[in-house]
């Protein structure tokens, strides 16, 4: 099973064709497998990419976590599949329309290297807020889940909850360095008042067009970056007050331009690097 692995922001996707893996029953379990650091690859998920029968979209991509659960979207790992398109020489025009468990999303190409680099104008789609559509369970219906009260591990945080593909939870702190975000990320990831579970950023805000964040995914645990949680950061900082709608979120994997646009299109710029290609001999 032949695939090539990518990395956009140091969050890292093992990229595969589908008729790849049409004798993969557990695609789910396929992922854990090839996605552990010490027996298999190495990688914070993968990507699986086939043609759209949708007339609105080019093509199709699934992506599943190292936990074996498959995400609704994920950011970087679409920006992955697209670059493997264009690497492999699949799709060869400027805009690329990938349809995902969550929609359509657009992805414009901006520029590409000789070294396997691509750059990538990114529109992932607009945030839902409702407590319904995040879904954030409350004692009653939220148009808006800001500053709510959390109460994790004998403390009490506030929370500010939106759907960005995936359900997402963000802290806004004052230091990395004072709070045991991993500890806290944990067992926020697995709250009992998120019935999906749902990523968790911390977030310090430098000024109003700069902020800083230590992500802990769903299914995943710590990356580097994460682009759907890069993008419901900037979100939460906006309906909070604190920033502007363009944004460099700063992540541990590098800076990441996000307009937050008044379409209501969330919008990141990246770019995505071929690792290596190889063939996968386990079944």
């Amino acid at each position: 099973m032949r695939f090539t692995k990518f990395q956009g922001f140091g969050n890292d996707y093992i990229v595969f064709e589908a008729d790849q893996l049409a004798g993969v029953d557990d695609l789910g379990g396929f992922a854990s497998r090839i996605c552990n650091r010490h027996y298999g690859a190495g990688g914070d998920g993968i990507a699986i990419a086939a043609r759209s029968n949708a007339k609105d979209a080019d093509f199709q991509v699934r992506i599943f976590n190292p936990d074996g659960s498959e995400a609704g979207m994920s950011g970087n790992g679409t920006r992955c599949a697209a670059s493997y398109l264009f690497h492999h020489g699949l799709w060869s025009n400027e805009l690329l329309r990938l349809q995902t468990r969550n929609g359509i999303k657009r992805y414009h190409l901006l520029e590409r290297s000789d070294n396997g680099s691509f750059l990538f104008r990114s529109e992932l789609g607009q945030p839902g807020f409702g407590s319904s559509s995040i879904p954030f369970q409350t004692d009653r219906p939220l148009e808006r889940v800001i500053d709510y009260p959390l109460e994790v591990g004998g403390e009490t945080l506030k929370v500010t909850a939106l759907h960005m593909g995936n359900p997402n939870c963000c802290v806004f702190v004052d230091d990395f360095e004072t709070i045991d975000w991993r500890r806290l990320g944990a067992l926020i990831e697995n709250h009992p008042q998120f019935p999906e579970r749902t990523n968790v950023i911390f977030i310090r805000v430098r000024d109003r067009q700069n902020i800083e964040e230590r992500i802990w995914e769903r299914g995943v645990g710590e990356t580097e970056s994460s682009g759907t949680c890069s993008c419901a950061a900037v979100v939460a900082s906006v309906i909070n007050d604190r920033c502007d709608r363009r944004i460099d979120v700063h992540a541990p994997g590098g800076i990441i331009p996000i307009e937050w646009r008044e379409d209501d299109q969330v919008v990141l710029t990246g770019s995505a690097s071929v690792v290596y290609s190889g063939e996968w001999l386990m079944n």
